[in-house]
């Protein structure tokens, strides 16, 4: 799969990200954004398990965004199950030197179509820490809505915070 972006592409991961992966990934400012099973440091050991894990999922939900052929970020879907099976997580992280670029709002418009166009979904949602504006106004511009605040759900980096639940509803 592969989804052209005004500054590069969503595609599947390669064996040969893993410097990329490794260079942009190992950073506490786009670590302290994410869950904890995004690992920090993250090692070149981290990066070759999370490739193997990716590109061997059925379907495959985990994309790498990339600029002038370099991983720079990632982006997927976590497929959810049982009563909540046409629902999707959607999450994206991408390395600093990018920030502020566009590339992300235009990275999760683009894979909320795919995901759409793919999978029998009706929702897509991100859970956004509190402290975390600029990933906010992504989800806005790329047609989110707040649905909620949950309060004191999320502990991160020794601290216990609130978390912004943002989704898109297909009718």
């Amino acid at each position: 799969m592969v989804l052209t972006l005004t500054q590069g592409v969503i595609r599947s991961w390669r064996s040969q990200d893993v410097p990329a992966i490794v260079r942009h990934a190992n950073n506490r400012r786009v670590w302290r954004n994410l869950k904890d099973r995004f690992p920090h440091p993250y090692t070149t050991s981290d990066a070759e398990h999370w490739i193997h894990q990716a590109t061997g999922a059925t379907p495959e939900t985990h994309f790498a965004i990339a600029i002038d052929e370099e991983a720079v970020g990632g982006i997927g879907l976590d497929l959810q199950m049982d009563v909540f099976r046409r629902s999707a997580e959607i999450g994206i992280w991408l390395g600093e030197a990018y920030w502020g670029r566009g590339i992300a709002t235009e990275a999760v418009r683009a894979m909320t179509d795919f995901a759409f166009a793919n999978f029998d979904l009706c929702r897509i949602y991100a859970g956004v820490f509190e402290w975390n504006p600029a990933s906010m106004r992504v989800l806005e511009k790329a047609s989110y809505s707040l649905e909620g605040r949950l309060r004191n759900s999320v502990t991160k980096d020794g601290q216990t915070i609130d978390q912004m639940l943002y989704a898109i509803v297909r009718e």
